[in-house]
């Protein structure tokens, strides 16, 4: 089991504790690829969390972009947190229908506009559920709450940004996707891209940083994970994915074993497999 940090990760037990402080929030971020057959929404509005409010990738992002959910403007975040009463003075914690798979974007959004005080819920919803801890089916009643905002332009990486590291090798850039579709062995699952993967970069599948029931790793086995596949969990490091999705189970990873500068390239392959002018490795 991970150590509990309200910063990164906390168990079942530590929420199951805190379930009644006062400035405790709990977001369901439930997100799920077109093919899986699932809607985060219609889980929420089924069965959650007491005292969770539901947030939506989909929603609480930028409008204008035409790649998925990318990363909301500070003036439309600031809008839906406080329409969810999520503000100034909270601790926020992050769970997902999956185990550890879409919380860690969100985790990764508050951090990119300043928040800290947000954890991901290791294991999730499954795991809440498979230890018998209290549901309900209704939306809480929300108080609009101020929260103060400052984008943290570090944390994210345009794809300039992301070519000119994977020409000069200044940057590390780790890849979350599955092996074959990083290998280019595999298609993707939004049409059009090409298969292969950025130049210079590693793969480290997010699911081989979770154990079988969805809970993260320990360090030592984390440490292990990223050293056989040849990266350098010190060295800053840009993370990406097919959609800037699971590019933040690496950032949370990371950042678990104390590299404080990583960033996540937020149009990941959704956004670079579509350019021809853009170089693609395979195998």
């Amino acid at each position: 089991m991970a150590v509990d940090d309200p910063k990164t990760l906390v168990s079942t037990e530590w929420l199951a504790a805190h379930l009644e402080d006062p400035d405790l929030r709990i977001l369901d971020s439930s997100y799920y690829l077109p093919d899986a057959g699932r809607d985060g929404k219609a889980e929420y509005a089924a069965a959650h969390i007491p005292g969770a409010r539901y947030f939506d990738i989909d929603e609480v992002s930028d409008a204008r972009s035409a790649l998925p959910h990318m990363a909301a403007p500070v003036e439309k975040f600031m809008s839906r947190m406080r329409a969810l009463g999520v503000g100034d003075g909270h601790q926020v914690v992050v769970y997902d229908g999956s185990g550890l798979f879409s919380a860690a974007r969100v985790w990764w959004n508050f951090r990119l506009m300043g928040k800290t005080d947000v954890a991901v819920l290791d294991g999730g919803f499954p795991k809440w559920l498979a230890e018998g801890r209290p549901v309900e089916d209704m939306a809480p009643i929300i108080r609009d709450r101020h929260i103060t905002v400052q984008r943290q332009a570090h944390l994210v990486k345009d794809v300039t940004q992301v070519a000119a590291a994977s020409k000069l090798g200044d940057w590390q850039i780790v890849d979350a996707r599955s092996p074959a579709r990083f290998r280019g062995e595999a298609p993707e699952p939004r049409a059009g891209l090409r298969a292969g993967h950025i130049p210079g970069s590693k793969n480290v599948h997010y699911a081989s940083l979770l154990n079988a029931d969805g809970t993260m790793k320990g360090n030592d086995a984390l440490r292990a994970v990223f050293e056989a596949a040849g990266v350098d969990v010190n060295r800053r490091t840009i993370t990406t994915c097919g959609s800037g999705v699971t590019a933040a189970i690496v950032m949370l990873a990371l950042t678990r074993l104390g590299n404080a500068d990583v960033s996540l390239y937020d149009g990941s392959w959704t956004e670079w497999g579509q350019f021809e002018q853009l170089q693609v490795e395979t195998g």
